[in-house]
């Protein structure tokens, strides 16, 4: 079936629909009265984060496809201007629904005697400390501006926080309302200000509410009547054309400068702001229907992020120290251990410091001649490419693949590629049209005169930051089945050549990675047809790529067992009669990030398993090159295999993704119950207490 399937084939949750159901799962939790307080607040952070990421990308994608022509769109079979405003229709609805769990957790703070105070609640003491505030901190912020239409029309920044202000003039009783602007500086201060209280409470105002007592000194001239926050996002698609011709990192740069003033793709506003400023306000940016949507008295709630917890450590998660992996942390010789068998580690229940380890150990081990690595995203405080500086500085061969169209990441990305070319690093930049995803590093070391090779194959980035909360699989292995394989990837990625010999045991995007995938489906279906035990888990991130979804539904209709664990998006509709009834689907979300990728196949009884960096979205199956890497192991394979068993199990964080979208929590019928993230940091502490000698051997 080619990739022009439609929707119309088979039954298909728009993609961005669905989106919006994951990011409500992340509102679920801060509604959660189970979850903690400030992680509640937290929750809503993420949610706002999420949501904004998204209109800055996925509706700006949207707004694009509403300017082409209507023959284009009725040739393509889209409505883009239907699915604006159910996207609108839903956003608005879920926005009602976060001011209501927003208010609710301003009471439960209270309860704790952590008081969000607004200008009218504020005693003499703290109405000085505003002002005080206000004239040493924020006068050269705000930017007072009165609006007049068609004459004053001024530049609204990028996801910066504004006041659009109602008044009248003081001189004139019975002239017309008058519109002003005046700028919340939250880019340059706290959102979230502490004021003078008693020992026995605390507390805060918002910045926005400093600057709504403070308006009435910026227009002397005008009555106040009322203020109301907006924020407008810009548009951040580099819309690079296609990245063919030309001097790609150039066109990046300047891509970039232009994201900050690119068009709109939101618009946001106090639902109580009257209609006619409002539509004073459309007229003045220019701005469409469907560029706005409500939301409450704040925006940019992202900031929670940053909300004090004033010490109040039992309102947080129990901390869940991550496990060190002894067995490569505390190995006298690294490189000894992982030659002898393969090693899995599972952040962020284990440490992290294997992998920092690995680099910093090869960066000045003698024997160690080179060292090539991917990079897609990287923390800005990076020791792993201090470790690759440091190996160039001993002598080292080092490459790097920077992929600079991480988006959001290509900044820092083109930086760190700056950087390594200064410190002799030969560094490889993106491909024309393809984002390179793989997440690999291979060292070269000499061993009694002969070569060994040594491969790190991981589901997640090379990111010491993200590791503490993102959960992923990271394999070390010496296996020359393995690591060959992978010499051929980094082959292709410096000289753009296909390998001359095809992969056999690595999933590569732009080789084998779809059609080795559909093969091992077919051999599901067959087992199937046959009479005999046939089964897939997959657990993904996303799922929308219509040929998978086609072929699952066909695996289905043949009597194959298939769960499914994804975290975001899901285009496929499981427990359809006749279609997809053997298809049970379920999303996570907790406190750490579900960002693995693995795939079972029961094979005959040989549990094939997969570890992958690849989502099965048309981009990751198409446009992107992936790996997806065999564990070999029988024990990692098990410990594997328990992992997934526990997430299916799991019926306290665990979601029912259906075609209705009803987020239902599983409940699964147990009596016990199973949050999978909590036991598999138990399931992996216990593991690691097993590796350490007991104190009867001697030890």
């Amino acid at each position: 079936m080619s990739s022009s399937i439609t929707q119309s084939l088979v039954p298909f949750v728009p993609r961005d629909i669905s989106w919006l159901s994951f990011n409500y799962r992340v509102l679920q939790e801060a509604k959660d009265p189970s979850v903690p307080l400030f992680e509640r607040l937290k929750f809503l952070a993420i949610y706002s984060n999420n949501l904004d990421e998204f209109f800055r990308v996925r509706m700006s994608n949207h707004r694009y496809i509403m300017r082409i022509s209507k023959k284009t769109k009725r040739e393509l079979d889209i409505a883009p201007k239907k699915t604006v405003l159910e996207i609108q229709r839903i956003v608005n609805k879920h926005q009602e629904e976060f001011s209501r769990i927003f208010e609710q957790l301003v009471l439960e703070l209270r309860q704790h005697k952590v008081f969000m105070l607004r200008r009218l609640d504020l005693n003499d003491e703290q109405l000085e400390f505003v002002e005080a505030y206000f004239r040493d901190h924020m006068l050269p912020f705000v930017q007072p501006v009165l609006l007049v239409k068609n004459k004053v029309r001024p530049f609204l920044n990028n996801a910066a926080l504004y006041l659009a202000i109602q008044m009248k003039s003081k001189d004139a009783s019975n002239a017309p309302d008058e519109y002003g602007l005046v700028k919340i500086p939250s880019d340059h201060l706290p959102r979230f200000i502490q004021l003078p209280s008693s020992s026995d409470r605390h507390d805060l105002i918002i910045l926005d509410d400093i600057v709504r007592h403070s308006v009435s000194w910026m227009f002397p001239g005008y009555k106040i009547i009322d203020t109301f926050s907006i924020k407008l996002s810009r548009d951040a698609e580099l819309y690079i054309d296609d990245e063919f011709s030309g001097d790609l990192i150039q066109k990046i740069k300047t891509s970039l400068a232009k994201r900050q003033v690119g068009p709109p793709s939101r618009f946001v506003y106090d639902r109580q702001m009257p209609p006619e400023l409002l539509n004073y306000l459309m007229e003045v940016f220019e701005l469409e229907r469907y560029d706005i949507l409500r939301e409450g008295r704040y925006h940019n709630n992202f900031d929670f992020f940053k909300f004090p917890d004033f010490g109040m450590h039992q309102l947080k998660n129990t901390p869940l120290p991550p496990i060190p992996y002894e067995p490569l942390e505390g190995a006298p010789d690294l490189f000894k251990a992982i030659r002898e068998r393969d090693h899995l580690i599972h952040v962020p229940y284990h440490s992290y410091d294997a992998v920092l380890r690995l680099f910093e150990v090869a960066a000045r081990d003698p024997k160690v001649t080179h060292i090539k690595i991917v990079q897609y995203r990287v923390a800005r405080r990076s020791r792993i490419m201090q470790s690759l500086i440091d190996a160039v500085k001993q002598g080292k061969q080092v490459s790097v693949f920077i992929e600079v169209k991480a988006r959001f990441d290509e900044e820092a990305n083109l930086e760190w590629g700056e950087q390594l070319e200064k410190a002799g690093v030969r560094v490889h930049y993106s491909f024309p049209g393809l984002k390179v995803h793989a997440k690999l590093a291979l060292i070269r070391r000499v061993e009694r005169r002969k070569e060994q090779m040594f491969t790190y194959l991981s589901t997640g980035n090379f990111h010491e930051e993200t590791a503490k909360v993102y959960g992923d699989f990271g394999l070390f292995t010496a296996d020359p089945r393995l690591v060959n394989e992978a010499a051929r990837v980094f082959s292709f990625l410096e000289t753009v050549q296909s390998p001359a010999h095809p992969f056999e045991h690595l999933l590569v995007g732009q080789f084998n990675l779809r059609s080795g995938l559909e093969e091992l489906i077919d051999f599901e279906i067959a087992e199937a047809m046959a009479g005999r035990k046939a089964k897939i888990i997959l657990k993904l991130n996303s799922f929308q790529d219509e040929n998978m979804i086609a072929k699952l539904y066909q695996a289905s209709k043949a009597g194959v067992e298939i769960h499914l664990i994804i975290r975001g998006i899901c285009c496929l509709a499981p427990g359809i009669k006749g279609l997809s009834e053997h298809i049970h689907a379920i999303s996570i979300v907790d406190r750490y990030l579900e960002h693995a990728r693995v795939f079972i196949f029961h094979h005959g009884g040989e549990d094939l398993i997969y570890l992958s960096s690849a989502d099965w979205m048309v981009r990751n199956l198409t446009y992107r090159v992936e790996t997806a890497f065999p564990v070999y192991d029988p024990s990692i394979k098990k410990e594997i295999q328990d992992i997934i068993d526990l997430q299916l199990r799991d019926n306290v964080k665990a979601r029912i993704l259906d075609k209705g979208l009803t987020n239902k929590y599983y409940r699964n019928g147990s009596d016990m119950a199973i949050r999978s993230q909590l036991e598999t940091y138990y399931y992996v502490k216990r593991k690691a207490e097993s590796y350490r000698p007991s104190k009867k051997s001697g030890a």
